[in-house]
């Protein structure tokens, strides 16, 4: 499937709503998802740069400079979530990864950690080699001894490139200094999109957010476990 690719601040989505843990629901495309559709979903799937509830989760390969691996989506089993994110951002990616740090102690706290697995790709390889990244953990409260959560680093920019913004369409661009006053260097305009991917590789959300509510995303987390492990 093609896709539209483009920055835009207008594709205000709200996060996800609650699902439906009694049944699977048959999408259009023959997926089926644990979750009911997204009551606030405001545009139709066709009309996003990347793939929502009921797609197929695009596959992906991406080193794990702190575990010296490399990490392909369709190799981790049980429920996945993911998200793009650059280590020096001021604002956006301290809300969206704090949040997410949270509904990973949720995991730990419910007994189901071993069934859930966080993957973080920077889009800024450049500055974020495995130093910065877990640096950046340590800072954002993330249990990298739980050995649900990994930071992924692309090889280079061109490869961030493709992977964040060509396979799973979440846009980026770079703004540098001479427009930008809160980042020394260069700072980026992005996207905030979190998937949530069940364990037969389809989404059963995609957070448009910034902040996602960590509850909300855990309870969605437990229900798609407890229908799918």
């Amino acid at each position: 499937m093609q896709r539209r690719t483009y920055l835009t601040t207008s594709l205000g989505v709200a996060a996800a709503s609650a699902g439906c843990l009694t049944s699977a629901l048959e999408q259009g495309d023959g997926n089926e998802t644990v979750l009911d559709p997204q009551a606030d979903q405001q545009y139709g799937n066709g009309n996003l740069p990347y793939p929502t509830d009921g797609e197929e989760l695009p596959a992906f390969s991406v080193p794990n400079p702190l575990a010296g691996e490399l990490v392909s989506s369709d190799d981790v089993d049980g429920t996945l979530v993911v998200t793009a994110f650059f280590a020096t951002c001021p604002a956006e990616c301290v809300q969206l990864v704090g949040q997410l740090a949270g509904v990973q102690q949720g995991t730990i706290a419910e007994g189901i950690d071993d069934h859930v697995t966080f993957l973080a790709i920077t889009f800024d390889p450049s500055r974020d080699d495995a130093q910065a990244l877990r640096e950046y953990g340590q800072r954002m409260n993330v249990d990298m001894s739980a050995g649900n959560w990994r930071f992924l680093r692309p090889e280079s920019p061109e490869r961030a490139r493709t992977v964040v913004e060509g396979t799973l369409g979440v846009t980026f661009e770079r703004v540098d200094a001479a427009e930008s006053q809160r980042v020394a260097g260069y700072d980026f305009r992005h996207l905030s999109v979190t998937f949530l991917r069940n364990p037969d590789g389809v989404v059963e959300r995609a957070y448009r957010t910034e902040r996602p509510d960590h509850q909300r995303v855990l309870s969605d987390i437990e229900r798609v476990v407890e229908a799918t492990a």
